[in-house]
C-alpha cells in the first residue's frame, strides 16, 4: 500500500512539465509525481481519459481529486503558508473561480509560454 499521495500530470505537454517542476522546487510537498505515461493508472483508482484532461493528486487510501482541486491538495500537503491558500480552494465560491481557471488555462496550455502542440487537448476534451 502506498503510504503517500501521488501527482499525477501531463508528460507530453512542456506546459505542465515545467509547471510541475517549478511546483516541486518551490513547495516541497511530501509525495510522488509522475507523468500519466508512466503511472498505473489502474492501481492508482483512475482512468487514461481523466489523466489526459486534468492533473490528478490520488491519496494513498485511494480518493481522486483532478484540476483545481488536485492543485489545492498539493498546496495543503505542502504546509506553511501554502496549506492556507489550498484551504481556499476547497471552499465556495473559491473553488468555483480555481475551478474555472484550471479550464482556462487547461484548455489553452499549448498557447501558454512553453506550450506545444502536444499540449492541445483534443478538440472533443476542450
Amino acid at each position: 500500500m502506498r503510504t503517500r499521495p501521488v501527482l499525477v500530470y501531463d508528460g507530453d505537454c512542456r506546459f505542465c512539465t515545467t509547471s510541475v517542476a517549478y511546483l516541486e522546487r518551490l513547495l516541497r510537498p511530501d509525495c510522488s509525481v509522475t507523468p500519466w505515461q508512466f503511472a498505473d493508472l489502474t492501481s492508482l483508482g483512475s482512468a487514461q481519459r481523466r489523466a489526459e484532461y486534468e492533473a490528478l493528486w490520488i491519496t494513498p487510501t485511494g480518493a481522486v481529486y483532478g484540476g483545481a482541486q488536485a492543485v489545492a491538495r498539493l498546496l495543503l500537503r505542502a504546509g506553511k503558508g501554502w496549506a492556507v491558500l489550498g484551504a481556499l480552494l476547497t471552499l465556495p465560491p473559491v473553488r468555483w473561480v480555481a475551478h474555472g481557471v484550471y479550464r482556462i488555462v487547461a484548455d489553452n496550455r499549448h498557447r501558454l509560454p512553453g506550450g506545444t502542440a502536444a499540449c492541445a487537448l483534443p478538440a472533443g476534451r476542450r
